[in-house]
C-alpha cells in the first residue's frame, strides 16, 4: 500500500479586487469616499506599482502629526 507524505495544508493566495472589497465593506457600513476612488483610478491609469500606491495613499490620507 502506497502512502504519500503531506507537508501540511496547501496555502494559496487569494486576491480581492477593489469592486469586491467595496461590496464586502458596504455590508459593514464602510464606503469608499469619492476622493479615494479618484486617487485609485488615477493610480491605476498611471500603472503605479504596489509600493507607489502605498506611498500615495499614505501621503494623501495619513494623519499629519
Amino acid at each position: 500500500m502506497a502512502t504519500s507524505k503531506s507537508s501540511g495544508p496547501v496555502k494559496r493566495a487569494f486576491v480581492l479586487g477593489r469592486a469586491r472589497m467595496e461590496k464586502i465593506s458596504a455590508v459593514e457600513g464602510i464606503t469608499t469616499s469619492p476622493a479615494t476612488r479618484t486617487l485609485f483610478a488615477k493610480l491605476e491609469h498611471e500603472g503605479a506599482s504596489r509600493e507607489e500606491r502605498r506611498r500615495a495613499v499614505l501621503a494623501a490620507f495619513a494623519n499629519k502629526a
